[in-house]
Order: C-alpha cells, then sequence, then structure tokens
C-alpha cells in the first residue's frame, strides 16, 4: 500500500496517523523539531523532521503519493508562505502526489445566516481567513501545473476531547443572548478524521467539501450543554454591546460572522457517516474521553 505523509501532526494530525496505524497503513509524520518525535513513534508513525518554515530544509522524501496537508499557516499576512514553500519543495514528481487540505469554513466570510454550500463565492473578511483562502488557490494553482490531485476540506470549529470549553463555563464567562448571536458550526474531530479519510479515497480532484456536523447553533445551546453536563451554573447571557468590552478579540472576530454549514456533499458525495451528528452526542463522549 502507499505509504502516507502527514504534515502538521497536531491534534487533528495524530488522531488521524494513529487511525490510518490502526488500519495498517504506513505513515511519516512531519514535526518541526525533536520534541514531537516521541509521540509519533509511540503510535508507531515515522517521524520527519522538517520546519516548514526554513527556506533551505531538504524536501520531503519522494515516496509518498499521498499527502494530507494539515499545517496551519503563520499567524500574520494575509497569504501562506508555508505552504508555497511546502509546494515547491515538492518539486515535479512523477507521478505528482494526491494531497488533501484542511481549509477553514471561514473563508465564505459573513453570510448572514444563509444557509451556505461549496458553491458559495469566497469572501474571507479576516486575515486568518484570507490566509487559508490563498492557500487553496496555491493548491489549485499547483495541481495544475504539476498534474497532482487536490481535494480541499472546509472545516469548521473543531472540537473533541481535550477540546471543550469547560473551563470557560467553569469561569462563570458570559456568553451572547440568542437574539445577538450568529449561528455556529462544529464537527467533532473524529468525524474530520473519517472526512480526511474519505476525501483522500473519494474526493474530486479540485473539489471543495464542507465539513460540519450540519447543525448549526447558537453559541448558548454549546455552552448551556457543557454546563449541564459538568454540573456548572449555565453561562449569563449578554448584548453584542456588552460582549465589545468583555470577549477577547479572537472571539469577537467569530462573533462578526453568520453562517449555517451545508454538509451534504460530505455526506452524499464522500459518503462519511457521522460518529457525533451533532454536539449533543459529540460533548458527552468528549468530556468522558480525556485522550
Amino acid at each position: 500500500m502507499t505509504d502516507i505523509l502527514i504534515i502538521g501532526c497536531g491534534y487533528t494530525g495524530r488522531r488521524l496517523a494513529d487511525r490510518l496505524v490502526q488500519e495498517g497503513r504506513t505513515v511519516t509524520g512531519v514535526v518541526s523539531g525533536a520534541a514531537g518525535v516521541r509521540g509519533l513513534l509511540d503510535l508507531g508513525v515515522k517521524p520527519l523532521v522538517l520546519d516548514l518554515d526554513e527556506p533551505e530544509s531538504p524536501p520531503p522524501p519522494d515516496e509518498h503519493e499521498r499527502i494530507f496537508y494539515l499545517a496551519p499557516p503563520p499567524d500574520r499576512g494575509t497569504t501562506d508562505p508555508r505552504l508555497q514553500r511546502f509546494l515547491g519543495r515538492l518539486g515535479r514528481r512523477n507521478p505528482a502526489p494526491r494531497i488533501v487540505y484542511t481549509s477553514t469554513t471561514g473563508v465564505y466570510g459573513d453570510c448572514g445566516g444563509d444557509l451556505v454550500d461549496e458553491a458559495r463565492p469566497l469572501n474571507p473578511t479576516t486575515d486568518r481567513a484570507r490566509r487559508r483562502a490563498d492557500a487553496e488557490r496555491r493548491l489549485l494553482d499547483w495541481s495544475r501545473e504539476s498534474g497532482g490531485e487536490v481535494a480541499i476540506l472546509r472545516v469548521a470549529g473543531i472540537y473533541g476531547p481535550g477540546r471543550v470549553p469547560v473551563e470557560y463555563v467553569r469561569g462563570g464567562n458570559a456568553v451572547l443572548r440568542d437574539e445577538d448571536a450568529p449561528f455556529s458550526n462544529r464537527i467533532h474531530v473524529d468525524d474530520l478524521v473519517t472526512a480526511c479519510i474519505a476525501a483522500m479515497a473519494r474526493g474530486v480532484d479540485g473539489q471543495a467539501y464542507n465539513v460540519s456536523d450540519g447543525h448549526p447553533s447558537r453559541m448558548g445551546e454549546f455552552y448551556d450543554l457543557i454546563a449541564d453536563l459538568t454540573g456548572q451554573p449555565r453561562p449569563p447571557r449578554i448584548t453584542s454591546a456588552e460582549a465589545e468590552g468583555i470577549m477577547s478579540p479572537g472571539m469577537l472576530s467569530f462573533l462578526r460572522e453568520n453562517r449555517r454549514i451545508d454538509n451534504g456533499r460530505l455526506r452524499n458525495e464522500l459518503g462519511v457517516v457521522l460518529k457525533h451528528p451533532s454536539f449533543r452526542e459529540g460533548i458527552p463522549s468528549s468530556l468522558g474521553d480525556r485522550s
């Protein structure tokens, strides 16, 4: 079977690597330094130390025909030079690899609460989303020039074991009242891993797929359930005006965009059956699993 390369072995990448190893695949995982090597070895993954921000670093080995690119862009700017350097390192291989790239639903920008499918034109309104839109463009350009294949996953907010905001609720922090709150969209990390594998196996070259559980909600519903399951008081509600002086700039930027993500293509074309079809199933299992 073809060896698999995973670029970006963080929260999602490590779970993807573990799933693939359990399926009997040979996996190499890229880490930026020696600190990440031991964790990959413990999973049965071959580690490869590669600094994506170092222009003179060597290219990845050319035996990998299947690449999952999960590494985030740099924290600043509106482009993704990290991905650009990686694609340049690939050179002209024959055959060119197939890449599954994890983008974000943020590339759609504010849609006024509309139901959004993959035909929606990209309209990123934050630098964070502009970096992802730039990466998508670069990958599609690379595909046309190299003959390699690309499938793009536009991923909603990721949660799962260790990624449920219990401390936010425990701290008595407020959330927006429903009449002021935009819709939010989420995906459990294990369902994201399933989507990654399905996209590699069945994704159409050049196609994008929304990865969300298909059950958008107001933020209060999400935090209320966490409170109920952990025995905490439900978060107090505040208005948008009050939030401006309380919430972090990062949180506020998310709350300024309103969209409901349609996951029909994920289910119907990739054939993904979600283990956690909404956060109401996903949060209880995440709280019970600290891995």
